[in-house]
């Protein structure tokens, strides 16, 4: 079928008129999955319920982050200051001691004056102080020095706040771990040469700094540090911190062993798909542990959620961007180049990020054309300079093609070839353009000799799918009786690795030419997989094969002759650039869908499926006798 140029790419139009004259901004649109998660874990407690989110980079877990737990919060956050305070039975072992959040300061200057005070003065200053800031620990402590003064204590360190909450934080994030700055530290000094701790030297990590909340971790640090997930979970598991101690050579002569500290905490872990299934493989205790997983994800489905909800999230770019308003254009403008971004055309991209530099760019060239207003062109010009930009490779690849020092044939007629549609990576960068794939026949036993498989340049994928051309050959020409040819087929002037199986519908077609000896038309150029059967499979990067094979047509003259034959199943992905569109529009250019080889076969030879059939069998199954016989015999005859 030949598409229209309304298929060529989303219809935004339709989004437009669902655009709300003023909607509040919203970062967590179309994420109900991963906010259900997340908020499931938030309703338990215990060392048994953490989450572990993938959040994809564009998203920036910052901002996610930020604005659920703005309306969420853990519903069993209890929040305490802890301190340390010196034990007059051993001055290196002070004790870990919790109170009302916001109070160590006046805790401890309320203990320094009951030990100041005279025993027998003390009964109300001390019901005054339980009363006021009353914990089991602190009570503990109380008892402790009820009859203690000050000489009691061997040192001048009393009391040391680790943790103090004047305003404890929804969340607090970890995105650089490292030991100290997860587990803290007892820090050491040298005093007239001799090596030693004090109070005033334990510091407190982001673990003690969250507990009692919630604590992020970026999960690709503790990996790169195995001794550091093994602590953390240690810790989740038994629900204390315990300080390592110096090892015998340390050589520090006064160290602080201080206390243990509880811990009650939910730790929100942030990777990737991979790092998850890592943790998963390497460790039998992660599942338990780690039983929620929030999976964010990079796209918004408009299969699913309403187009309403998207235009929030702009909403929240925009505001983020700090940009001139959107024009109706720009909206529809920054709506496809959100679509392409994702490669469906019912689906936009959730990249944060790649949203903001383009409407930031966008922003400087309206500014740089006096606009008050962010429009088409401005966004349409962004998009070119970024192609610009990433080009310089495939310009280079076309000029070969140009100048001929690679052949490709984009007019006329040949038996045995066609133009298939591939797509280079090279260094970040991709591009399409076409390779002309050749095949010739041979007297044989039904083989198919695929060149780049016996030089080794065959990927598995691609040597897959010259494995099921195969089959389908065998499937419709030899059921019954053997095939009397056999074939090769190879990319020409290819000179790395090929590999999937996007080239597998072309690669039948170059083979049915040969053996039909009819010739294919070289305007038009295929890309798709197939199956055993014919049917017609879906590839990727199909908007840059288009868009390289019509460059190379554009600069070579187009004829009304050029387009291109796709998988009809790719045709949800089109989102092509708008000088296509407009080159489909005049009729200089085609694009066409099928979905059975023998559509594409028809496209490009103009031969009916049936006659061209026929033409393979009569070729392959009714030779002439003489040429059948080997070389030796028909010179002896």
């Amino acid at each position: 079928m030949q598409l229209s140029p309304q298929a060529l790419r989303p219809d935004t139009e339709v989004w437009l008129q669902q655009r709300p004259a003023e909607c509040e901004e919203r970062l967590l649109v179309g994420q109900q999955r991963a906010l259900d998660a997340l908020t499931q874990s938030m309703r338990q407690r215990g060392c048994y319920a953490n989450v572990f989110a993938v959040i994809p980079a564009g998203l920036q877990k910052q901002y996610v982050l930020d604005e659920y737990f703005h309306d969420h919060q853990w519903q069993h956050s209890r929040w305490y200051d802890w301190l340390y305070l010196a034990d007059p039975a051993d001055a290196l072992r002070p004790l870990c001691v919790n109170v009302p959040s916001g109070s160590a300061a006046e805790v401890m200057q309320a203990i320094l004056q009951y030990i100041q005070t005279e025993v027998a003065e003390r009964e109300a200053l001390h019901a005054k102080i339980i009363s006021q800031f009353d914990t089991p620990k602190l009570r503990d402590y109380m008892q402790r020095i009820a009859d203690k003064t000050a000489d009691d204590f061997g040192s001048d360190q009393l009391a040391s706040v680790i943790v103090g909450h004047q305003h404890p934080a929804p969340f607090y994030l970890c995105d650089r771990v490292t030991e100290t700055r997860l587990f803290g530290q007892i820090g050491a000094q040298s005093i007239e040469g001799t090596v030693r701790s004090d109070l005033h030297l334990i510091e407190a990590g982001l673990i003690h700094q969250a507990n009692g909340g919630v604590l992020a971790l970026e999960v690709h640090q503790l990996l790169e540090n195995l001794e550091l997930w093994r602590r953390l979970k240690n810790i989740l598991l038994s629900g204390v911190f315990e300080w390592p101690q110096p090892s015998p050579d340390s050589g520090t002569a006064y160290f602080y062993r201080p206390q243990p500290v509880p811990i009650d905490i939910k730790i929100v872990l942030l990777g990737n798909r991979n790092e998850y299934g890592q943790l998963r493989d390497y460790d039998e205790d992660f599942d338990h542990l780690f039983p929620f997983l929030a999976d964010f994800h990079r796209d918004f489905p408009l299969y699913r959620e309403p187009v309403t909800d998207y235009f929030r999230y702009l909403q929240f770019v925009w505001q983020q961007a700090d940009v001139l308003p959107l024009a109706d254009s720009g909206y529809a403008a920054v709506l496809r180049a959100s679509a392409r971004r994702t490669e469906f055309q019912q689906e936009l991209s959730l990249d944060t990020i790649y949203l903001l530099q383009l409407l930031r760019e966008a922003n400087d060239i309206a500014a740089q054309n006096a606009k008050t207003q962010i429009d088409e062109h401005s966004i349409e010009q962004v998009l070119e300079r970024q192609r610009t930009r990433e080009g310089q490779l495939a310009e280079m690849s076309r000029r070969s093609i140009i100048e001929k020092q690679v052949r490709i044939d984009t007019d006329g007629e040949v038996v045995g070839q066609v133009n298939g549609l591939t797509v280079i990576t090279v260094g970040g960068t991709e591009f399409g353009e076409p390779s002309r794939i050749t095949a010739t026949i041979h007297y044989g036993d039904g083989d198919i000799i695929d060149i780049e498989r016996k030089s080794e340049m065959s990927g598995n994928i691609h040597t897959k799918g010259v494995m099921i051309l195969s089959a389908y050959l065998a499937h419709q020409f030899a059921r019954h009786e053997p095939m009397s040819v056999s074939a090769t087929v190879v990319f020409e002037q290819s000179y790395f690795e090929v590999d999937g199986d996007s080239a597998s519908m072309a690669e039948l077609c170059c083979l049915i030419s040969a053996l039909a000896e009819t010739p294919l038309t070289q305007s038009l150029a295929i890309t798709g997989a197939m199956d055993q059967f014919g049917n017609v499979q879906a590839i990727g990067a199909v908007n840059e094969k288009i868009e390289g094979y019509f460059a190379l047509c554009k600069e070579r003259g187009l004829t009304g002759e050029h387009g291109v034959i796709i998988p009809a199943s790719n045709q949800a992905q089109l989102n092509l650039a708008p000088e296509i569109i407009e080159a489909v529009e005049h009729g200089k250019f085609s694009v066409h869908t099928v979905e059975h080889v023998e559509e594409a076969l028809e496209l490009l030879t103009g031969v009916s499926k049936n006659e061209l059939f026929d033409r393979v069998r009569g070729h392959i199954h009714d030779p002439d006798e003489q040429q059948r016989k080997p070389w030796w015999k028909r010179l002896f005859d």
